[in-house]
C-alpha cells in the first residue's frame, strides 16, 4: 500500500472519530430543545457533554490539517467549492463554543434562554450541513480540468445530498438520546429512552434509503458489507434500547456511524472528490496527494503523537463516567 492510500485511510479515521464523538455532542446539543422540560434539565443534558465537547472538536481539526498536508489539491477544492456551507459551520461551532461558555456567566432567564437557542441551533445546522457535503464528495462535484470546483451553492443542494443531511441530523440527535440515557438518571433518562425508539425508527428509515442509494451509485463488495452492518447495527441499537441497555445500545449507535462513514469513504476510493463533468477530472489520492517525503514525515509524527492523544481523551471520559440528573443541580444555582 502506497502512503497516498495510508493517509486516506487514516483521514477517513479521523473523520469517523469525529462524527462518532461529535455526533452524540450534537446530539445532546438538539436535545436541549426536544427533550429537557425546563433549565435544570437542560444544565443536566450540557452537563454530560461539558467536559468533553471541545475534546471532540479536536478530531475535526486534526481531519482537516491532515487533509491540507496529505492531499493539499483535496483541500483547496473543497475549501474553495464548499466555502459557504464550511463557513457556517465553522460560525456555527465557534457560537456554540461561546454559548457553552457563556450561558452560565449571568443569572438572567433571557441570558440563559438566548445562548441555550444558540446552542441547539449551532448543533442541529452542522449536524445536517456535514450530511451535505459529504453526500456531494461522494456524489460527485462540477470540477473542471484545472480541479477547480466551477458550480455554485445550489448545485450542492441536491435530493441526493439533502437526504444525506437528514440522515447525518437523525443518526446525530439519536446518538445523543441515547448518550443521554447512559449519562443519566431519574425521569429524563426514561423520557430519553421513549425518544430513542421513535429517532431510531426514523432514523432508520432514512439512513436505510440513502445507504442503498449510495450502494447501487458507487458501491462495491466491501461497501455492501458495511452497509450491512451499520443496519444491523442500528437495529441492534434500538432493541439495547429497549430493553434498557444503555451502554451495549451507545456502542452499537456509534457502530452504525462507524460503518456508514466508512461505506462512503470505501465507495470514494480512489478518488477523493469525484468530478460530475468528466471522470478524467477527478480528484484521486494519486494526482492530489503531497510529495512521498512530505507524506513519510507526516506518518511519523502520527505514529508519535496519536496514541498520547487517544489515551488523553480516554482519560478524560473515564474521568468523567458517572451518571448526573436533576438532583445534582441545585435549584438556586441552576444556571
Amino acid at each position: 500500500m502506497e502512503l497516498h492510500d495510508v493517509w486516506f485511510v487514516l483521514i477517513a479515521i479521523l473523520w469517523i472519530g469525529y462524527f462518532f464523538l461529535e455526533g452524540f455532542d450534537f446530539g445532546v446539543g438538539i436535545l436541549t430543545k426536544l427533550l429537557a422540560r425546563d433549565r435544570i434539565e437542560k444544565r443536566v443534558l450540557i452537563n454530560t457533554i461539558g467536559p468533553v465537547w471541545d475534546g471532540n472538536e479536536v478530531w475535526l481539526l486534526t481531519a482537516g490539517g491532515a487533509t491540507f498536508a496529505a492531499f493539499p489539491e483535496w483541500y483547496a477544492t473543497l475549501f474553495s467549492g464548499f466555502y459557504l456551507p464550511l463557513l457556517i459551520i465553522l460560525v456555527c461551532l465557534i457560537v456554540r463554543g461561546v454559548a457553552f461558555e457563556y450561558r452560565s456567566k449571568r443569572p438572567e432567564e433571557h441570558w440563559q434562554r438566548n445562548w441555550e437557542t444558540a446552542i441547539f441551533w449551532t448543533s442541529l445546522i452542522p449536524a445536517f450541513l456535514w450530511g451535505v457535503a459529504f453526500g456531494n464528495i461522494v456524489r460527485g462535484v462540477k470540477i473542471d480540468r484545472n480541479f477547480e470546483y466551477v458550480g455554485n451553492f445550489w448545485d450542492l443542494l441536491n435530493v441526493y445530498s439533502i437526504l444525506g443531511g437528514l440522515v447525518t441530523l437523525t443518526l446525530f440527535t439519536f446518538h445523543g438520546t441515547v448518550f443521554v440515557g447512559l449519562k443519566t438518571v431519574g425521569d429524563i433518562r426514561e423520557r430519553s429512552r421513549k425518544l430513542a425508539l421513535r429517532l431510531g425508527l426514523a432514523t432508520a428509515v432514512l439512513a436505510l434509503v440513502f445507504l442503498i442509494w449510495t450502494q447501487i451509485d458507487n458501491g462495491d463488495g466491501a461497501s455492501l458489507v458495511a452497509l450491512i452492518v451499520a443496519v444491523v447495527a442500528l437495529v441492534a441499537a434500538l432493541a439495547m434500547v429497549n430493553v434498557g441497555r444503555e451502554g451495549w445500545a451507545f456502542i452499537l449507535s456509534g457502530l452504525t456511524i462507524v460503518a456508514a462513514v466508512t461505506m462512503l469513504f470505501l465507495s470514494l476510493f480512489p478518488d477523493v472528490m469525484p468530478s460530475s463533468l468528466n471522470e478524467d477530472w477527478s480528484l484521486t489520492v494519486t494526482n492530489a496527494s503531497s510529495s512521498h517525503y512530505t507524506l513519510t514525515i507526516m506518518t511519523w509524527c502520527a505514529v508519535i503523537a496519536t496514541p498520547i492523544v487517544l489515551l488523553y481523551q480516554s482519560w478524560t471520559y473515564w474521568v468523567f463516567r458517572k451518571r448526573i440528573g436533576t438532583h445534582h443541580i441545585a435549584v438556586d444555582v441552576s444556571h
